[in-house]
């Protein structure tokens, strides 16, 4: 069985930044096509960063040019560096399969909020 786990977040006052990792394991997993989701409270969970055919990547449009997505094959884990945090980023953060989450299960997650 697959083992998403995020870890990472934290509490961080706006404009500061925080960087989470998610590593996947079990069931010889690739994290190929693995990227970021979160999940603001009320709001439907959405996409924020994965990658695209080869190396490129790709953003939500809120989080472009202050976010980066990175990954390191030999540890299975995928990062997402978070800069110039706003209240708006507030959430809880996950990782999955991009653009279509196919992993299950979800992994738990890693609070993120950025206090005004």
């Amino acid at each position: 069985q697959v083992q998403l786990v995020e870890s990472g977040g934290g509490l961080v006052q706006a404009g500061g930044s925080l960087s989470l990792a998610c590593v996947v394991s079990g069931s010889r997993t690739s994290i190929i096509a693995v990227g970021w989701y979160r999940q603001a409270p009320g709001k439907q969970r959405e996409l924020v960063a994965g990658y695209g055919k080869s190396t490129s990547t790709y953003y939500a449009d809120s989080v472009k040019g202050r976010f980066t997505i990175s990954r390191d094959h030999a540890e299975n884990t995928v990062y997402l560096r978070m800069s110039s945090l706003k209240p708006e980023d507030t959430a809880v953060y996950y990782c999955n399969t991009t653009p279509t989450p196919l992993l299950t299960p979800w992994g738990q997650g890693t609070q993120v909020t950025v206090s005004s």
